[in-house]
């Protein structure tokens, strides 16, 4: 234990004693014990402990040349935390932001933010939520047959581009330990998405038949959270 924090507690322990009734408020210089977590002080026939706990939490007891005592116990100050952000695309996806904010500042999902657009999601996903999303890579909207991507984006299948993405988004916020081996998750879009877990990993199986590789799970924003995945999931209709 740093020597000016027990510098500091022996002086609290001594100012505990001498508020004691029966105690002197003139006395002698005290006597101060302390080990790696403890602090005894002797002052004019009071005494006092305290004994710091390992989670920082602190106890005193003192007791004056009269018999009375006293008992005390301090908590440390909680630190104003902030939950780390998740590196997605070169930059931190940040919990205090929404779906969508973090979606723009990943650079691997730039596909994406222009489908959301296009689709008419944006709104939805900037919701209060609580939503969770599984986000197709760039790599992942690759995949798709030639021509795919630049096809959806036309105005004219703009509602075929909306179903498509709403495939990709549940209502509630889902954790991966919340996703178990078989579960069936209802989509926005109506039809199910299956979880499949092998080890660690975790997979979506769609309706045809074609699944999907969480790659970075549990992606905070505070109306959800986002799963990147490595293949575009595609529903019936």
């Amino acid at each position: 234990m740093p020597k000016l924090f027990l510098s500091s507690l022996a002086l609290l322990t001594t100012l505990l004693t001498m508020s004691l009734p029966g105690t002197a408020q003139s006395q002698p210089p005290g006597k101060t014990k302390s080990d790696a977590n403890k602090v005894k002080t002797r002052q004019g026939g009071a005494v006092s402990k305290a004994k710091v706990a390992p989670e920082g939490k602190t106890k005193v007891k003192a007791k004056s040349p009269a018999g009375s005592k006293l008992k005390a116990k301090a908590k440390p100050a909680a630190a104003n935390k902030i939950a780390p952000g998740v590196l997605v695309g070169g930059n931190l996806m940040m919990p205090d932001q929404d779906i969508v904010e973090n979606a723009v500042n990943s650079t691997e999902h730039t596909t994406l933010v222009s489908a959301l657009r296009a689709g008419g999601l944006v709104e939805t996903l900037k919701g209060p939520g609580p939503l969770t999303v599984f986000a197709p890579t760039n790599a992942a909207f690759d995949k798709l047959p030639a021509g795919t991507v630049n096809t959806l984006v036309m105005p004219e299948n703009k509602q075929r581009l909306a179903t498509m993405l709403a495939y990709h988004v549940v209502s509630g916020r889902l954790l991966a330990n919340d996703l178990k081996d078989g579960q069936q998750l209802t989509t926005l879009e109506g039809e199910t998405l299956t979880v499949v877990r092998k080890g660690t990993a975790v997979l979506l199986r769609d309706v045809r038949g074609g699944t999907a590789t969480v790659t970075i799970a549990d992606v905070l924003s505070r109306n959800g959270v986002t799963h990147v995945i490595d293949t575009v999931l595609l529903p019936n209709k």
